[in-house]
């Protein structure tokens, strides 16, 4: 973090997964629609659902000894408008890293200017985040290695290692180099269930963080890191599997 005393400090942030989406997708969540009973009431199931499941993490970082603190996006005051964040408020995330706690954060059903609600990513939290504190890295943990040039159920997949993103936000291949010799473009798909976009929203928010001269790496959970980048999020090393570059200058 750029922010005098927070050099060696880290925020986590997780989706909901499997906790959230099903329960905001088949009502609309994600679409507002409070003034409907059925929309009202599966906003609070998935409100229910996620904080169990952050509280499941920061209760498994805590046994681990990592003074870890939960914070809900809601609670905090966020909200969006047309989707697109419009209020924020880190001064607790702030606060408990000046005061060594682990910030917890998670993507959350958030009230919205209009319509009247939806889901907001862990992923938009990310880039709130890194646009604010300015880390010297941000970590995308997934269940596969990295971003595919197809979905990686298919045998055919190939891994994209590294991908370079100039000032513009353009973006190009640049490991392996027979994907950058073909330019060939990147297939990515979204499970029914997610209603904030899945690898396609990580993509997107890694090359705006990477704009900002922040490194990116998307990764598995329970591989190795480089130089020694250690992510206490379930106890695992990282491995670099995929990085984006900045080709601006460093901020």
């Amino acid at each position: 973090m750029s922010e005098p005393g927070l050099e060696t400090n880290f925020v986590v942030v997780h989706g909901a997964g499997s906790f959230g989406h099903f329960q905001a997708s088949r009502s609309g969540v994600h679409k507002g629609g409070l003034h409907s009973t059925l929309v009202k009431a599966s906003f609070v199931a998935t409100r229910i659902s996620v904080t169990s499941l952050n509280q499941e993490i920061v209760r498994g970082l805590a046994g681990e000894g990592i003074p870890s603190v939960a914070m809900s996006s809601f609670a905090c005051g966020w909200s969006t408008k047309q989707r697109n964040l419009a209020s924020t408020n880190a001064s607790q995330i702030i606060q408990s890293l000046h005061a060594s706690f682990v910030p917890v954060l998670l993507g959350d059903a958030v009230l919205d200017e209009l319509p009247d609600c939806t889901i907001l990513s862990g992923d938009v939290i990310v880039l709130h985040l890194a646009q604010l504190l300015s880390p010297k890295y941000v970590v995308f943990l997934t269940d596969v290695h990295g971003v595919y040039d197809s979905p990686p159920t298919d045998p055919n997949a190939v891994l994209l290692r590294e991908i370079e993103v100039d000032d513009d936000g353009n973006w190009s291949i640049v490991k392996p180099a027979l994907l950058q010799a073909n330019n060939k473009g990147v297939e990515i798909s979204v499970a029914a269930h997610d209603t904030t976009g899945g690898m396609e929203t990580k993509i997107l928010e890694a090359t705006m963080i990477a704009r900002l001269g922040i490194d990116v790496y998307i990764t598995k959970v329970g591989t190795l890191a480089p130089a020694g980048v250690v992510c206490w999020l379930l106890v695992a090393l990282l491995k670099r599997k995929f990085s984006f570059r900045s080709k601006g200058k460093k901020k």
